[in-house]
């Protein structure tokens, strides 16, 4: 709630008119628009509730419609879900800005096949649930065979399907694990994030630094 708030804030600094909303506030209009508590049509909206759980809801055939205009857009489905990384590397193997991955399933011993390919590069390897978020259900694995586990941290996407990906770990200055996260907008870089984390995989309780903020 309190990151939504900010950015209405910045919104409403920005001169645009805003309205905050409880998920289960919104409802449907004739036609299948969806509508505020005063029956007013919803023409943008921002959103933290994920995309996936979105299209899993009562009113998740609605948004294939596109009558509304989300913060963000439908189509981040596609690039939050994890089952990107496997596709990518299919299409693209060898990039060096990939890092080899595959589905759960379509190695024996995942292990194996990425210090084959990465040879002396390899540095472990990673599971990761198809929609997982601030580290939530990943593990860092540290051998070939799956069995020395490095890092684990529990969460709520235990039941999703999963990939196994080559791990890169994060650099490391004093105890932390340091992350860098950065936007673009169009085709401009639009801001940086640090994040830092006492382990190996950066979690909801990571320390963050913004970028700085300028007129």
């Amino acid at each position: 709630r309190g990151t939504v708030q900010y950015l209405e804030d910045c919104a409403r600094q920005a001169g645009l008119e805003t309205r905050f909303l409880y998920l289960e506030e919104i409802g449907m209009g004739v036609g299948g628009v969806l509508t505020d508590l005063q029956e007013r049509v919803i023409q943008q909206a921002f959103k933290l509730y994920p995309l996936e759980w979105m299209l899993r809801d009562e009113f998740g055939p609605l948004l294939r419609k596109g009558r509304e205009q989300w913060i963000e857009p439908l189509w981040k489905t596609i690039l939050s879900n994890k089952g990107i990384l496997p596709l990518l590397w299919r299409w693209h193997r060898g990039h060096p800005n990939l890092l080899p991955a595959w589905f759960a399933g379509e190695v024996e011993k995942p292990g194996w096949r990425l210090a084959e390919e990465m040879g002396s590069q390899w540095r472990g390897f990673v599971s990761k649930p198809l929609f997982s978020r601030e580290g939530a259900n990943i593990t860092l694995y540290a051998d070939r065979d799956g069995q020395q586990t490095l890092a684990s941290e529990a969460g709520e996407y235990g039941d999703e399907p999963r990939i196994w990906q080559a791990c890169a770990p994060l650099p490391r200055f004093g105890d932390d694990h340091t992350l860098i996260g950065s936007w673009i907008v169009g085709d401009s870089a639009a801001g940086i994030g640090l994040r830092e984390d006492n382990g190996p995989i950066t979690k909801d309780t990571s320390r963050f630094i913004p970028h700085f903020i300028a007129d």
